[in-house]
């Protein structure tokens, strides 16, 4: 895809500097060195006339006269810059250097790494004289020496507070000039300074400069090691969305921004997009291993100065993991000195920024363009009869997730050694299911198909139509806009109902499978709770778990609380009413696929059926269908005597098709334990003890000719 374009930039793109930009920054870098290294100099000169005890014998364990002199009449560290500009061999004693000249600030001259970062971290001269004193060990190791002899303890290679302000010329109890190296001066609080043996006396403390600064003014922008693991790589993706308003927004001064998304939305690409399109670079920080890091406040400040080196702006997802358990950490994000987009699905909570942020709604990855990024990541051949938008319609991904899910259908591919098919597409994209989800339902793969239905003709084009708004919702309730307003999402709901046995789950399986979804059954029963409040929570964390999933979601024994609401009598059936409620508000919010199976049809709340797309009765099956069911139970593997009369089984026992397949399975175990087929005993033994389970009694009248083989 075409890169985006870019309104202009405030600054130069500090990312990928080509070859002359570096030798610039570094010729530029290396000229203001020289000065610091002349002050240096001379200050080891001055020290060495005044030295007190020149001859002292025990000077060996720290540095002889003879060494310092080597040190002095060697080579220089930083080729003075010539009368071109460019660098050259100068003389070695610096006697000749005007002290005037050196004595001032350095001339940062023209645009360059160490010019951009003063402005970009409002360094004073003052500040980045202090800044290249402490870089100069880092640049030349003789500069420890140096500094361990000026320091008087050869121990100390790194230059004190006393020592820069020194020879910065300024007295060390000048206040103004000890602020520039106080705790939230920009040297300091921007990261660019590290103060070590910060136990000793304030002008005693030895000052370093970070090697991810150092990298940088050498020009390399590796990113910073503490970093790695929190990175996320967010990019720019066009055709998602409209980026325009955001970017301009940035761009205009606007330092917080906050994109909540639905499942599937783009706020991630949407919001890395727009930062491109304001000229910053794009750092995208995954809140989740945040969340987990042991010290979350370096890692915050180690990103600030990332951003502020390479002239970034940050993109933070998802924001929930923090709200809810991290709030500290969220408020140092919303306070940074950089661009900030934080892309999250819970409402803003003003007490999360002293600053009002830019609320903004993330849209969806249309059908369109979900399939134009699944064919770019995918960068292989595609056969023909491929339909990627149609294979695709069912799920909600994010840009991340589409390229997740192209790159395991490739993999997939491979591994079955044949061309990619409809199933590679689709294992793809539900492998990136979150597994939340599985900790709270059971999932189901799903092995049944169409033909393994046996339903009337009626209750089967129900199904079809269920399954085509799951397919083509983005289309009717996005594109065409036909269910506006409300706090309505895009989900799909359908209640099931019928008798135990009846095909209800097996429908909810064939959907899933022809939608390429797994399968999650929810046992409301289950998330019922005595306490008050408990059944709510109960409940959302299943919807919310499931926003993160791709798959049908199959409620059973809905009745259990989607009853009717009831007259409030006592405090047992406001509880209850308040249940249903929650249950119908979070129903008509839900972006998903939701099931829900009942028995009894008639206890559900009239108020509830309302809001569901479709109502599908599974009834009994009549004779032809349960004969159709004793065929297909049976099944082709299973030896059968010839004599089997099923006919007889179908009209005479009403059975729902599970019973039907028990008893199937129960004859299976009798005839492999007797070493025969199937025979009539067998059969009508298998439903004397079904009939048991189910608390029936074995009428006469029922087996007829066979009520002889009664036990």
């Amino acid at each position: 895809m075409p890169e985006p374009e870019r309104h202009d930039a405030k600054r130069p793109d500090r990312q990928r500097p080509d070859s002359d930009e570096e030798s610039r920054d570094l010729r530029h870098l290396l000229s203001c060195a020289v000065r610091i290294e002349r002050r240096v100099r001379r200050a080891v000169e001055a020290r060495r006339l005044t030295d007190p005890h020149p001859d002292d014998e025990f000077r060996g364990l720290y540095l002889t006269e003879e060494t310092i002199t080597r040190l002095l009449d060697g080579r220089r560290a930083f080729p003075a810059p010539d009368e071109t500009g460019t660098t050259g061999a100068t003389g070695t004693s610096g006697a000749t250097d005007a002290p005037d000249e050196d004595s001032a600030p350095p001339a940062l001259g023209p645009p360059s790494r160490l010019t951009t970062l003063a402005e970009e971290f409002d360094l004073s001269p003052l500040d980045v004289e202090i800044l290249l004193i402490a870089l100069l060990p880092d640049l030349d190791d003789r500069f420890e020496a140096f500094y361990g002899y000026l320091n008087d303890d050869v121990t100390r290679r790194r230059p004190t507070f006393g020592l820069a302000l020194g020879l910065c010329g300024l007295s060390p109890a000048d206040a103004d000039a000890r602020a520039r190296l106080g705790p939230r001066a920009p040297l300091r609080a921007g990261g660019l300074l590290l103060v070590e043996e910060a136990e000793r006396p304030f002008l005693g403390r030895a000052l370093r400069v970070p090697d991810r600064v150092t990298a940088h003014l050498l020009g390399d922008d590796s990113p910073d090691p503490r970093l790695i693991g929190l990175l996320a790589p967010w990019h720019a993706v066009p055709g998602v969305g409209d980026p325009g308003p955001l970017a301009r927004t940035l761009g205009s001064g606007v330092q917080l921004a906050y994109l909540r998304e639905e499942q599937g939305g783009a706020g991630t690409a949407l919001a890395a997009t727009a930062l491109s399109l304001a000229g910053r670079g794009v750092l995208g920080l995954d809140l989740t291993r945040l969340a987990e890091d042991p010290t979350p406040v370096e890692a915050v400040r180690a990103l600030v100065r990332e951003g502020r080196l390479t002239g970034a702006g940050l993109v933070c997802a998802p924001l929930d993991v923090l709200s809810r358990d991290h709030p500290g950490t969220l408020r140092l994000l919303t306070d940074t000195p950089l661009p900030t987009v934080l892309v999250g699905r819970t409402p803003w909570d003003a007490a999360w920024s002293t600053r009002p942020p830019l609320l903004l709604s993330a849209p969806r990855v249309e059908p369109a363009v979900r399939a134009a990024l699944w064919r770019d990541a995918y960068a292989e051949p595609i056969p023909a009869d491929l339909d990627v938008g149609v294979l695709l319609s069912p799920f909600l991904l994010t840009p991340d997730q589409i390229e997740g899910a192209a790159r395991s259908a490739a993999q997939t591919a491979r591994l079955d050694g044949g061309a990619l098919g409809p199933d590679h597409i689709r294992r793809g994209a539900r492998a990136q299911n979150a597994a939340g989800l599985d900790r709270l339902a059971r999932r189901i793969e799903p092995s049944v198909t169409w033909n393994d239905l046996v339903l009337p003709p009626d209750t089967h084009a129900q199904l079809h139509e269920l399954t085509a708004r799951a397919r083509f919702r983005d289309q009717v309730l996005g594109e065409w806009g036909m269910r506006p307003g409300g706090g309505r999402g895009r989900g799909v709901s359908a209640l099931f109902a019928g008798d135990s046995g009846t095909g209800k789950t097996m429908s909810a399986e064939v959907i899933a499978a022809d939608l390429g979804l797994d399968l999650y059954t929810v046992d409301l029963a289950t998330v019922i709770d005595k306490y008050v409040g408990e059944t709510e929570k109960n409940l959302e964390r299943i919807f919310s778990e499931a926003a993160g999933v791709n798959g049908v979601l199959l409620f059973d024994e809905a009745d259990a609380i989607f009853g009717k609401r009831s007259e409030v009598k006592d405090a047992h059936d406001r509880y209850a009413n308040v249940e249903s409620a929650y249950l119908l508000q979070r129903m008509e919010s839900f972006d998903g696929l939701a099931i829900l199976a009942t028995n009894l049809r008639a206890n559900l709340d009239d108020a509830f059926t309302r809001r569901l797309d479709l109502v599908i009765d599974f009834p009994v099956p009549d004779p032809p269908q349960r004969l159709l069911l004793w065929e297909r139970c049976l099944g082709p593997a299973l030896p059968r005597a010839s004599g089997l009369d099923l006919a007889f089984c179908a009209e005479s026992f009403e059975l729902a098709g599970g019973n039907i397949r028990s008893v199937a399975v129960t004859a299976a175990y009798l005839s492999a334990a007797s070493g025969t087929p199937v025979t009539m005993p067998i059969l009508i033994h298998a439903i004397q003890r079904e009939y048991q389970k189910l608390g029936r009694l074995t009428l006469a009248s029922e087996f007829g000719p066979y009520v002889g083989l009664l036990t």
